[in-house]
Parts: structure tokens; C-alpha cells; sequence
């Protein structure tokens, strides 16, 4: 479990976007092309880079200034941006205008903090974690509410800047980039462009990607090789919740299709948050879905849940969890020989 990842921190092995770099986009000029083209692309170059990434640490791996897949992945990244699809709600809006969709995050990001951050799992800490403002939900009960609901909160994101806070966290211990909010999907550009910057001097720096998951298929595309480890939110075990508590449509569908997704091509971290009076509805059936789909998956299972935002307006959700439920959750992942961490 997170073999591949703890390789990195040993320098055994290097972090994907580092290989990335090493392959070729396949195209002569990526600016001129058509986004179809740029797809068809990625693919091809992703297949590449499969190839490729399993190789030591000490293997000569010839790195392209320019013209790489990454620098494929971030041009690609930058024609979504004109009709955003970076997560599943397909807004289409045009934010290299002054428009912006659902998350309310325009072209340019801004974050709200960062720093090493020692309350994540302990694999991961001191974790470098970039706040960025912004979310693609509307959780009722949502712990970052004043990042996350508020997209015009915060500093601007510039590449440039948040890639040499980056490479000073790593020489003060941080053992990861850890790219979170609010959420990362609404940043995918600025984030990619900030990994291109870290440059050699994070070949042994592993991303994280942050999320709750709700990201597009074509974001998924483009995250593949540049993404160590997905650290996801799997909360809803049926969409009628998400609606009500999330104001998401289709989440069941879209949230494991991308853990499966991630799962076949990196190394995945499980956060299942249990919910009160949430047990037998999402809790039974993301467990038994797991079992089925991604057995082995390192598996968080989280009792934190306090009532914050506007939980009050869901009498079931204004409490924390009892010991009984607590217990139960526990039981159930028993029953279901998911492994929690």
C-alpha cells in the first residue's frame, strides 16, 4: 500500500511528473492544434508514460525543456478553461472572460493559505497543503466553509510563487504537495503550471490531489502522470443524500467512476467521513462497493464529523456521532473486509 509513493521519499524512485517530463507530446506545435487532437495526444503519450514509470531512481531519463507531456497536459488544461469541464457539473462557461460557473472560480485561482500541514494521515505528514479558494459543492455542513463557499477569499494563485513555496517546504521536510480548498478541480491549470515550475528541483516530490472527487473524465485524463496519489472523499453511498447535503447531482456514478479511474492508474488514500443518522444509506453501501471494486484501497475511515455551516438546518445532521455509530461503522467495515487505517 503506497509502495510507489514511499520509493519517492526513499529516492528510489522519481515522482510521476518528473518521468512525465521525459516523454514526448507527440505533436510539433501543441499551440496550433485542435483539442481533439490534444486528446488523442494524451493518450497516446499517457501510454507512453506507463511504460516509463516504474523505472529506479538512478535510470537517465532525458528531460524536455519544452515539449513534453506535461507541457501537453497544461496546454490542454488551458482550452478548458474556455468552456469549463473540469469537474462533472460541465458549467461550459468561458472564465478566461470575466464569466465563472457553479464553484464561482475565475481564471486566475487564489488560495488561502499554505503550510506543512501535520494533521493529515500520518503517511503523508508534514504534508505541504495549498488551501485554494473555491468549491464545486455546497456541503450543509462543510468545515471550510469560509474557503470554500467564498472563491474570492484569498491571495492570487501565481504559479511562479506557489512553485518556490513549494521547493522551500521540501527542503524544511514536507514529504508531499498537497493541492486541496475548497477543492483542486476548479484550479487544474494553475496547478499544473505550478508543477511544471517546480522542475528538478522536485523530482522527489510527490502530488497529491485533494478532492472530493467529483472531477471530469477528461480532467481524470489529464491527471494521469502528474498525480502520485489521490486523496479522495467517498461520502455518499446514494445521490438522494448528495442532492440534500451537497447539492450534487449523479454523485454515486461519477464519484466511483473516478475512484476506480484512480485506483487503475496511481496510488489512492479513501476518506470516507461517517455521517450521523448516515450509516445504513452511504456508509453500508460505499463499503460494499470498495470490497467489489477497489479491494485493498487504503481506506480512512473518519469519525471528525462535527455540525458546522448551516448543518442546523438538518436537524439529523446538527450533532456529532454517537459511540453506537462510531462502533457500527467499525462492525461494518469488519463485515465487509475493507481494511481501515
Amino acid at each position: 500500500m503506497l509502495d510507489r509513493y514511499f520509493a519517492v521519499l526513499e529516492k528510489k524512485k522519481f515522482a510521476v511528473h518528473w518521468v512525465m517530463r521525459s516523454v514526448g507530446c507527440g505533436i510539433d506545435d501543441p499551440a496550433s492544434a485542435s483539442e481533439e487532437e490534444l486528446r488523442a495526444a494524451n493518450k497516446a503519450g499517457t501510454a507512453d508514460f506507463r511504460v516509463l514509470k516504474e523505472g529506479a531512481a538512478d535510470v537517465e531519463l532525458e528531460q524536455r525543456e519544452e515539449g513534453s507531456l506535461l507541457d501537453l497536459k497544461l496546454e490542454l488544461s488551458r482550452r478548458m478553461l474556455t468552456h469549463c469541464a473540469f469537474c462533472e457539473r460541465r458549467c461550459g462557461v468561458d472564465r478566461t472572460t470575466e464569466s465563472s460557473g457553479f464553484c464561482g472560480v475565475g481564471a486566475q485561482s487564489r488560495y488561502s493559505s499554505d503550510f506543512l500541514h501535520m494533521g493529515e494521515e500520518a503517511e503523508l505528514v508534514p504534508s505541504h497543503t495549498i488551501f485554494f479558494s473555491g468549491c464545486t459543492f455546497r456541503c450543509a455542513y462543510c468545515q471550510n466553509w469560509d474557503i470554500a463557499m467564498h472563491p474570492e477569499s484569498g491571495r492570487w494563485a501565481e504559479p511562479a510563487m506557489l512553485s518556490g513555496v513549494l521547493l522551500e517546504g521540501l527542503s524544511q521536510g514536507s514529504r508531499n504537495a498537497n493541492f486541496v480548498g475548497g477543492n483542486p478541480d476548479p484550479n487544474l491549470h494553475t496547478i499544473l503550471e505550478t508543477i511544471k515550475l517546480v522542475g528538478h528541483g522536485g523530482r522527489f516530490l510527490p502530488m497529491v490531489w485533494n478532492s472530493n472527487m467529483y472531477t471530469s473524465s477528461e480532467s481524470m485524463e489529464i491527471l494521469e502522470g502528474v498525480i502520485d496519489v489521490f486523496l479522495g472523499d467517498f461520502r455518499y453511498g446514494n445521490d438522494g443524500c448528495a442532492k440534500e447535503l451537497s447539492d450534487v447531482d449523479d454523485y454515486f456514478e461519477v464519484v466511483s467512476r473516478n475512484f476506480k479511474t484512480a485506483y487503475g492508474s496511481a496510488e489512492v488514500m479513501l476518506r470516507h467521513l461517517v455521517l450521523p443518522g448516515h450509516l445504513e444509506c452511504c456508509t453500508r453501501p460505499i463499503m460494499e462497493w470498495v470490497r467489489d471494486n477497489i479491494p485493498g484501497v487504503y481506506f480512512n475511515l473518519m469519525f471528525q464529523y462535527r455540525p458546522e455551516y448551516r448543518a442546523n438546518l438538518f436537524p439529523e445532521m446538527n450533532r456529532r456521532l454517537s459511540v453506537d455509530e462510531r462502533q457500527k461503522a467499525i462492525q461494518m467495515a469488519a463485515e465487509y473486509g475493507v481494511a481501515i487505517s
